[in-house]
């Protein structure tokens, strides 16, 4: 059974990455916390080492964290202001689709012979069912000096299964960007 799981969530760390759809981002924060005196960071090895997805699949987004951190002017630091944590979690979705449709006639009574009837007609394909893959990545800001969550970022999309490494990272930038838009939170926002 463990096996299982953890061959369930490499195969959510691979498709996580690959899937062309969009990132639906939820946030949350602290009011109380000063976002503008956060300037540095550093990864916080004991949550990252929890994600339960292959090693490769942390290193790439860490990279995309680093650079979408670096990009917004904040700096990796051995004194860091706040620890970035990471988690996953996946669900499998089953969508059933009614294909039932046709034309014509049958299986009709017919009231001056004895027994139903049947004619002609065209009937319909019945159902389909298909299966996907939808996985969620979070992203933790922890106050270093506090050792309290002040942010949590969340982006949920459709994950398909790919092979293709450079589809993978593509795809881990992209939830990760999505992400980080929304960090710092804005003074409009926390204003409200």
């Amino acid at each position: 059974m463990k096996n299982l799981k953890l061959f369930t969530l490499a195969a959510f760390a691979v498709t996580l990455l690959a899937s062309c759809s969009s990132v639906r981002v939820i946030s949350d924060y602290d009011t109380k916390a000063d976002f503008g005196t956060f300037k540095t960071y550093a990864f916080y090895k004991t949550g990252i080492d929890k994600a339960q997805i292959s090693d490769l699949d942390k290193k790439r987004i860490l990279k995309a964290i680093e650079a979408e951190m670096s990009s917004r002017g904040f700096a990796k630091s051995q004194q860091p202001d706040i620890l970035i944590s990471i988690f996953t979690k996946e669900l499998e979705r089953v969508d059933v689709y009614n294909n039932n449709f046709g034309w014509g006639y049958g299986g009709f009574y017919n009231p001056w012979v004895w027994g139903p009837g049947w004619g002609w007609g065209w009937g319909g394909f019945g159902n389909n069912v298909s299966t996907r893959t939808e996985g969620s990545l979070y992203i933790d800001l922890i106050d270093a000096k506090n050792k309290e969550l002040v942010w949590q970022g969340r982006g949920v999309g459709t994950l398909n299964n790919t092979s293709n490494i450079e589809k993978k990272e593509e795809r881990i930038r992209e939830f990760v960007s999505h992400i980080l838009k929304e960090y710092p939170p804005s003074t409009e926002i926390a204003a409200n």
